[in-house]
């Protein structure tokens, strides 16, 4: 019996020791006004500039990267538009001249000029 607890307190004990069972400092910011000492609460206090530090570093990179994304597509978007510009005016002079010359009518009347059909038919 003596046994069991000694094997369940090897395996245990070197758990309890590892460094993630530590506490570790989130990081993040702190309330320095309840450090007693100067040094601890300066600590504290550059603890928390170093992370806003960080922090604003990471905004500064993603709204960098978001602004060179949206100029990116602003291009590309411009370029759209241009294209489509260029085929709007393209498709406007080709109806240009079709407006210009009027296209002969079937059922239009005949002029006083022009002669009568010709018809075959014999009486």
């Amino acid at each position: 019996m003596a046994g069991k607890p000694m094997i369940a307190l090897a395996v245990l004990a070197p758990l309890l020791w590892s460094p993630a069972a530590t506490a570790q400092d989130v990081p993040g910011i702190e309330i320095c006004t309840v450090e007693k000492t100067m040094e601890r609460r300066t600590s504290c206090l550059q603890s928390n500039v170093d992370f806003l530090h960080k922090s604003l570093d990471k905004a500064r990179l993603e709204q960098r990267q978001q602004l060179e994304a949206a100029r990116a597509q602003i291009g590309a978007l411009g370029a759209a538009v241009a294209a489509l510009q260029k085929q709007l005016a393209e498709l406007q002079a080709a109806q240009k001249p079709a407006k210009t010359e009027p296209a002969p009518a079937k059922d239009a009347a005949p002029t006083k000029d022009a002669s009568p059909p010709k018809t075959d038919a014999k009486k």
